[in-house]
């Protein structure tokens, strides 16, 4: 069965490897007199679909007499969801993952893991696992992105003869009513996000001025037809040949080659054609990595096992899978879709084996569309607080001269159009004595954006800085942590997001911080959480001090900062784009 395997059948699918391989392995040990002894456990975690063709590759090696050393190595496959892997990795890393979460209690992470794509280390790396290097990271098989669509909704647009562009397909889901898009939620799936990275690419080209405009229209129109699952998505794809069924039914998604394959093998009523655009969108890529801190035993067990998935045997196993081979070929039995391109015909290459960031990714790209896609895909009531202490007033040469309150009003306004109606944002200003005897001012209350989206970007251009003021940072803090707890809504990801480039100065009266921290562990309550996010700007920032604000105030939220404040509109969009992930 070539199907992808999710939830239950992912631990269904799990339990068989496991077993079979012990059996296997105690089986082959005792039929080929191997003069190994002993046991050196290598632990590999695999996307689903390429699990079995590993087992069958391990099952071999260890059949002839796998060691290291004169000690018998025992390889365990266990199939397993990229993203579930992804967020134990992160959640031992310190990493945050947009869309991601935390992973369950029970999972770890392995010796070597096979993703489905490189996509996911760039992620790792970029969202905060400075430390996570993995070893290998070569490709060990590939499964081109397509835009699968039920055959006569692909004929309808030409296909085979023609294949429309990423551009007449966005066109088709942001202006058109007959092209019903789906996709599998991009910050949880490598597929969706490869074809995320096209159309966001695609609308950028054609925009004109207006790139966020188009980009934010792009994301929204997909995001109408997103799924949690794939099974769930390709669920909705005509299950009837009837022309009233196919025109209701999802029409396109973005999907594997190897999905579409597993899906037309079970000889549904309206099979799905696969359609590849160019350019091409990056390819699943199945890197060989082995996770950072391996004793030198099992680096050598983990490399003996790559050298087995480099023959022409396991080329045949990926084909049987419904996976071609690293560089693009395929072995015998692969079921190639209609229009697939030949390996004869230089299929584009995977990504580089020197590194996921070598493949043609810009991380920096990578993490703005999964961010954008977060926001305009979530739900949130988010108090933004903006320092105008004296110091904000300091020039950016980068910027043109900008000061920093004005490049800081400017991402926030940046920020505010990707956010759509259904959001709930106010604003908020402080330095000190800023209001009478209060370092705060509420500029704009928390309110639907449906309602108050002019009148936030009216206020922006108040952001300017106090000359002379200081920094009053922590009745700020616990002021603003009070006012988003009393109107705190289920449903939605309450949070606060501060700017500051400086630390809490001298305030007459004010707070201290042992009793702010009292007072945000005396006010916190897990079941009404409060995203508590900050983004320094500056040398002069006291990373500890916002840390343990953090912390007192629940854990969830974040800390970020950068000494570029040019860089604080895309720092904005990673912030706000965290679901609730604990803080550092």
């Amino acid at each position: 069965m070539n199907s992808k395997i999710r939830g239950a059948g992912v631990i269904a699918a799990t339990l068989v490897l496991a077993v079979v391989a012990a059996g296997s392995w105690f089986a082959l040990r005792g039929l080929t007199g191997a003069s190994c002894s002993g046991e050196v456990p290598l632990a590999l975690a695999a996307a689903p679909e390429i699990a079995p063709a590993i087992q069958a590759a391990a099952d071999e090696w260890m059949s002839t007499g796998a060691a290291v050393d004169g000690t018998c190595v025992k390889v365990v496959v266990e199939a397993s969801d990229s993203v579930d892997v992804a967020a134990a990795v992160a959640g031992k890393h310190g990493a945050s993952l947009s869309g991601v979460g935390q992973a369950s209690g029970t999972a770890t992470t392995p010796d070597v893991w096979v993703p489905d794509s490189s996509t996911w280390l760039v992620r790792l790396t970029s969202g905060g696992a400075a430390a996570f290097d993995p070893g290998n990271g070569a490709s060990v098989a590939r499964s081109p992105v397509v835009v699968a669509m039920p055959e006569p909704v692909a004929t309808g647009l030409g296909w085979p003869e023609e294949t429309p562009s990423w551009s007449d397909l966005l066109q088709g889901i942001t202006k058109g009513t007959k092209l019903r898009a789906g996709i599998v939620d991009p910050t949880r799936d490598a597929a969706g996000l490869s074809a995320l990275l096209a159309l966001t690419s695609a609308a950028a080209q054609s925009a004109g001025g207006n790139v966020q405009s188009a980009t934010t229209g792009a994301l929204r129109a997909l995001a109408t037809g997103r799924s949690a699952l794939r099974e769930d998505l390709v669920a909705k794809f005509p299950r009837s040949s009837d022309a009233s069924t196919v025109a209701q039914a999802l029409s396109m998604a973005p999907l594997s080659e190897e999905d579409v394959i597993a899906y037309n093998a079970k000889k549904p009523p309206i099979p799905l054609a696969a359609l590849y655009l160019t350019p091409e969108p990056v390819a699943l890529d199945y890197p060989y990595a082995v996770l950072p801190g391996l004793d030198p035993v099992k680096n050598s067990a983990a490399k003996g096992l790559f050298d087995r998935l480099g023959t022409d045997a396991f080329k045949d196993r990926l084909a049987a899978q419904g996976l071609r081979a690293a560089d693009g070929s395929w072995g015998g039995g692969f079921s190639a879709p209609q229009g697939a391109p030949s390996p004869s015909a230089g299929a584009p290459q995977p990504m580089a084996s020197d590194g996921p960031d070598k493949g043609g990714v810009d991380p920096k790209v990578l993490e703005q569309v999964v961010t954008g896609w977060s926001i305009t895909t979530q739900s949130g009531r988010m108090l933004a607080v903006i320092d105008v202490s004296g110091s904000m007033n300091q020039q950016v040469p980068e910027a043109n001269g900008a000061t920093r309150a004005e490049v800081t009003a400017a991402a926030a306004r940046r920020g505010l159009a990707l956010f759509d109606d259904s959001w709930a944002l106010g604003l908020w200003i402080f330095s000190t004595k800023l209001d009478g005897n209060r370092d705060y001012r509420e500029l704009v209350g928390i309110g639907p954006l449906s309602a108050q989206r002019s009148e936030l970007e009216r206020a922006l251009p108040q952001v300017r800085p106090k000359d002379g003021s200081r920094t009053g940072l922590y009745d700020t803090v616990l002021a603003a942590y009070k006012e988003v707890q009393n109107g705190w809504e289920p449903g939605r990801v309450n949070s606060i997001v501060l700017f500051t480039d400086g630390q809490n100065e001298d305030d007459p009266g004010g707070l201290t911080r042992a009793k702010l921290l009292s007072e945000l562990e005396r006010l916190k309550d897990d079941e009404r959480p409060i995203q508590l996010v900050f983004i320094g700007i500056g040398a002069d920032v006291n990373e500890g001090e916002l840390k343990s604000m953090v912390k007192s105030s629940g854990g969830t939220g974040g800390v970020f900062i950068t000494q570029d404040p040019t860089d604080i509109g895309d720092i904005l969009l990673r912030a706000i784009s965290m679901r609730g992930t604990p803080g550092s």
